[in-house]
């Protein structure tokens, strides 16, 4: 194992896919000269040169269409948006084209393209920087959505990504980029859609994923103190979900908090509550609890924004209002 940041495991598995193959290219705003608006591209200009990694304009409705379209000619593009919250200006490529062309054209064209950047607040960047889209694209059929947590598996689920032959929505955080953690040395992939059992437990399922599930860590660390054992799952991909490491863990603990950084109304945890409640209703001991945002813009003030986020003291009242303590 080598300790690398976020940011370098990010890199490290793109680099690593384009010296295996030569119709991968990585296409964004900054990702070239100034190495990446966060450095998760540092070097590889160097590497690979202009024509394999490509400044563009602030045009993301142009140059996610020219990864769609590249595609068609047999490339596989990593389309990096500086946020996510920018790729707004590009919605109609992403869902309107990626997700629908291998459909539409009978199969005759898949969209291998990978379109990666962060998700979610970031601090006091505003209402409209600090918003987290996973439930809008795992709506859309056609699309995977991938958020990791650590950069071990940003490393493993980025390089299965870009091996996929269908369009992959990967969101990062800028408040993860820093984030140091132990990777396997030597060739690895993580497959989509397989969740993680981050942490064993007996009494409580906290299902979570992307850097807010450092949170329910954060809570697990201090439920334990009291005798309360918590499982946490780390979903990792949210499209395809894998609903079926949930139901396992739920049935075991007869209890199920999720941790999402999100607004409430028709998320991810919306769907995993639905679909538990049929599957595995009469094995809960209680009702599930879901853990959001507030159903509002992200506010500036920190004192609003505090009271905005979701944390681990959440997660603490949650757990204890499942096990009715």
């Amino acid at each position: 194992m080598k300790t690398l940041q976020f940011r370098e495991a990010i890199a490290e598995a793109m680099s690593e896919e384009m010296r295996r193959d030569e119709s991968i290219y990585l296409m964004g705003e900054e990702v070239a000269e100034y190495n990446g608006a966060y450095k998760a591209s540092k070097g590889m200009l160097d590497e690979f040169g202009a024509k394999r990694v490509i400044d563009t304009p602030i045009s993301e409705l142009g140059f996610a269409g020219i990864g769609v379209g590249s595609t068609m000619t047999g490339n596989r593009p990593i389309i990096e948006f500086m946020t996510f919250n920018f790729a707004m200006v590009g919605i109609d490529q992403i869902v309107n084209n990626a997700a629908k062309i291998r459909q539409m054209s009978g199969g005759q064209f898949p969209c291998p393209i990978v379109f990666r950047g962060p998700t979610g607040s970031a601090g006091q960047l505003g209402a409209t920087h600090s918003q987290a889209f996973e439930s809008w694209y795992a709506n859309c059929p056609g699309l995977k959505v991938v958020v990791p947590s650590n950069p071990a598996d940003a490393k493993g689920l980025l390089k299965s990504a870009i091996r996929d032959d269908d369009p992959v929505i990967f969101m990062e955080s800028e408040q993860m980029y820093g984030d140091k953690g132990e990777v396997p040395e030597g060739e690895y992939t993580i497959p989509l859609g397989v969740a993680d059992i981050r942490r064993a437990g007996t009494d409580v399922t906290i299902v979570s994923f992307g850097k807010i599930i450092k949170d329910a860590d954060k809570a697990a660390d201090e439920l334990e103190k009291e005798g309360i054992s918590c499982e946490i799952i780390d979903l990792r991909t949210v499209k395809p979900l894998d609903y079926e490491a949930v139901l396992n863990s739920v049935k075991k603990t007869n209890r199920l908090v999720i941790l999402e950084e999100a607004w409430p109304f028709g998320n991810v945890a919306s769907e995993i509550t639905y679909h538990v409640q049929s599957h595995a209703f009469d094995y809960l001991d209680a009702p599930i609890v879901r853990i959001n945002t507030a159903d509002t813009p992200a506010p500036y003030s920190p004192v609003l924004l505090e009271e905005w986020l979701p944390n681990y003291n959440d997660v603490v009242k949650a757990v204890k209002k499942v096990m009715y303590k």
